[in-house]
């Protein structure tokens, strides 16, 4: 922070962060891959602060850059080095504006922790179905900047369709007043689907409405044990077909990942005895109730068994029981950060091509970094794997580290030959945003900077992130 700044030179509710040690929270990512310098930190508490802030940073030409929780994995919310930023965090504009029941929708501020908005909606007697592992920190705001996924995708969809309609300060601090609680609005370009994803870069998004959906009747979870890939991908057309729309989530975890947490968090216990190559943590919501839901549970699982796809299987006896079948899936990012440093990649391809995606892939990566361990785990029911890699045993993680640029060109590169994406659900930040131009056509890439241009054309929202430098010859 630079304290040479007189608070005076800020507007008056700008929520200037006067505590140099409480600013240096803000500069720093989740993952502690990202420190930068911030010229302040603001933390207003409305929509018209953050418009006079951006106006008064417009007129001075200081960048700004928007920050949610700072649960990123990306370094989208960390600013740079210069110390010419101020980074502005939404955290404090965390009302629950309206809930409407009638219209199954629920307008809050950006700053609303994720969790808080669950239990809003659940009072209510509705459901709001974003859930992913940081959801006690992450905010709303971050979730659409990042159009985050998280386990309930596969039924629900990612933030992008769970949102309605959009408050945003815009690159000129004016406010778009578009919070729509509409289903059906075809009135023209669809304003909302541009700042939703573009993680700040081009506008800021005060406020969003959101959809809610009715509770399910009954909720069951299993873990089970699968040979391979292939078959849990064959495991997931069957409970399609078998559970249809009450099928919620379908998660992969790799017997490595399950050993990662047994290491770190011994309290956790294991479903199931025996060892497996693979598991896999699917969850129903059904509607008519737990009768119902249980024997087409109990269905799906004789038929996987019979078939061979499934090896064994538990089904949770209890929510304390579900609940701990959870915690193995979402421990294991905390598991691999306290084992040591890792490579992270959060990609998606067809599910079609995930088998023979994780079988080549891993073959390659062996033998270019021998010794090394995948850490394969993520969302299958949407094609989503978080496909990391650990270093061998008492390797050296500094030399571990310096394979990151080789190991993310194999891994990146098997994702376009499947047509897939090298970011699938963490966004693009500072991390990937030069890998984005090996992969999107110059025509994309092209499209992206005009409307970047148009929305902000003097560059201040969020910079260094998303869009990968241009070159010397490219147009500005």
């Amino acid at each position: 922070m630079n304290s040479r700044l007189p608070l005076s030179a800020w507007p008056d509710d700008a929520g200037i962060v006067e505590d140099a040690a409480a600013a240096e929270a803000f500069v720093i990512d989740w993952r502690k891959r990202y420190r930068g310098r911030a010229l302040a930190v603001a933390q207003p508490r409305s929509t018209e602060a953050v418009a006079a802030l951006v106006r008064h940073c417009a007129q001075a030409g200081i960048p700004i850059v928007p920050q949610g929780g700072n649960t990123g994995l990306v370094g989208g919310g960390t600013p740079d080095d210069s110390g010419r930023a101020l980074v502005l965090s939404l955290a404090r504009m965390n009302r629950v504006r309206a809930i409407d029941t009638a219209n199954d929708t629920l307008t809050a501020e950006a700053g609303c922790v994720l969790a808080d908005l669950q239990r809003t909606a659940r009072e209510a007697g509705r459901l709001f179905p974003l859930s992913l592992a940081a959801e006690g920190s992450c905010t709303i705001g971050g979730n659409l900047a990042t159009n985050a996924g998280g386990v309930q995708v596969l039924r629900y969809g990612n933030a992008r369709e769970l949102c309605l309609g959009l408050e945003v300060v815009t690159a000129q601090g004016e406010i778009w007043h578009g919070l729509r609680g509409l289903r059906k609005d075809n009135t023209g370009y669809d304003l909302r689907d541009l700042f939703i994803g573009a993680e700040g870069t081009l506008g800021i998004i005060t406020a969003a409405t959101l959809k809610l959906f009715p509770l399910p009747a009954a909720q069951l979870t299993a873990f089970a044990a699968v040979p391979s890939v292939q078959a849990a991908v064959a495991l997931l057309d069957l409970a399609k077909r078998r559970l249809a729309a009450s099928l919620t989530a379908f998660e992969l975890i790799s017997e490595f990942c399950l050993s990662l947490v047994d290491c770190h968090f011994p309290q956790a216990r294991r479903p199931l005895a025996a060892g497996s190559p693979y598991y896999v943590l699917l969850e129903s919501s059904d509607a008519e109730g737990e009768a119902h839901a249980q024997a087409l549970f109990e269905a799906l699982m004789a038929e996987a068994l019979e078939a061979g796809l499934v090896t064994d299987a538990a089904v949770a006896a209890s929510i304390a029981q579900s609940r701990a079948f959870w915690a193995l899936r979402e421990n294991i990012p905390l598991a691999q950060a306290m084992e040591g440093r890792n490579i992270k990649h959060d990609i998606g391809v067809p599910i079609s091509s995930i088998a023979d995606y994780v079988e080549q892939t891993g073959a390659e990566i062996a033998r270019a970094a021998p010794g090394v361990r995948m850490v394969v785990f993520g969302h299958l029911g949407d094609g989503n794997l978080h496909y990391n890699v650990s270093p061998a045993p008492g390797a050296d993680e500094d030399a571990f580290m310096a394979t990151e640029p080789l190991i993310n060109r194999i891994v990146y590169d098997a994702v376009d030959r499947h047509h897939g994406s090298i970011s699938a659900e963490h966004g693009l930040g500072q991390l990937k945003r030069e890998e984005n131009l090996h992969y999107k056509s110059p025509v994309e890439i092209a499209l992206m900077r005009a409307i970047k241009q148009a929305l902000d054309p003097q560059g201040l929202l969020n910079p260094g992130k998303v869009l990968p430098d241009p070159s010397p010859n490219a147009p500005r």
